[in-house]
């Protein structure tokens, strides 16, 4: 692949209704294209907020898609709470205030640990799921000791580039690379908030979901290798599986076109 693949200017975002959308204990900062396509809700990664899905916003919009983005508590716009609340209610409570009964959901790296618990605890309300560079969240023994043993540590402290995007997009692109970097200085104000979970995720959990689900990864991704989602892919019956040259844990950032490619045909299937 090329250095000029690598290179991706940021499309012309569609105009979005905002507002502050209330939840149990706390609000949530919302954007939404509105209309009457299926809705498409996107769900950050832990270093992200409603304000990174640039390469994506218009794209699904343009496909006739009501298209969704949020910040989970503590992020950019949704502010933290002494009770950190649990992110698959705060999501039900979203969908329910923007009158969303059913959607596909686009969750990258913390947010598809967030889809994954919310598409287990609400079955009924998830047409198609895309899962993208994530380690899952998965608490079997044996697979934790194995993601863990990818990563040295002191790995969660290193630079946030260093840990999320790949090295060939970083020598290639170091302007999308310091823009990436910006938003997720702006992504958390203060602390983390570590959000409840309804249900435990594990292997058997995978199992258990019955929607379509569209599993996305990069090959540089020192979260989640390649391997390691086609562990996730043979866990879970059914599922597709995309692996995405010289990418890293920011494939929605790295390789939008490849990316968006494989979302829209996942989730323009019948």
């Amino acid at each position: 692949m090329s250095d000029a693949a690598l290179c991706h200017p940021l499309p012309a975002p569609v105009p979005a209704a905002f507002r502050q959308v209330p939840v149990p204990g706390g609000s949530l900062a919302c954007w939404d294209t509105g209309g009457d396509g299926a809705a498409v809700v996107l769900l950050h990664p832990g270093t992200g907020s409603h304000a990174v899905w640039g390469y994506q916003q218009p794209v699904l919009a343009a496909a006739g898609y009501r298209v969704i983005g949020y910040s989970r508590r503590g992020h950019m716009g949704s502010p933290a709470t002494d009770d950190p609340g649990c992110a698959a209610e705060d999501l039900a409570a979203l969908l329910d205030a923007l009158g969303v009964a059913r959607a596909h959901l686009l969750g990258c790296a913390a947010g598809a640990i967030v889809a994954f618990d919310f598409a287990l605890a609400f079955p009924d309300r998830v047409a198609r799921m895309v899962l993208a560079c994530t380690h899952m969240g998965l608490e079997d023994a044996d697979y934790a000791a194995l993601s863990a043993s990818l990563r040295p540590q002191g790995f969660a402290q290193m630079p946030g580039d260093f840990r999320e995007l790949g090295p060939s997009y970083r020598a290639a692109n170091p302007e999308g690379a310091a823009a990436w970097l910006a938003l997720e200085h702006a992504a958390i104000p203060a602390g983390r908030v570590e959000q409840r979970r309804l249900n435990r995720l594990d292997r058997a959990a995978l199992k258990r979901l019955a929607m379509p689900v569209l599993l996305v990864g990069g090959d540089a991704d020192l979260w989640a290798p390649p391997p390691v989602f086609r562990l996730f892919q043979r866990a879970l019956p059914g599922s597709e599986l995309r692996i995405l040259p010289e990418c890293g844990h920011a494939a929605q950032w790295e390789q939008p076109e490849a990316f968006n490619a494989a979302v829209l045909g996942f989730f323009g299937r019948r």
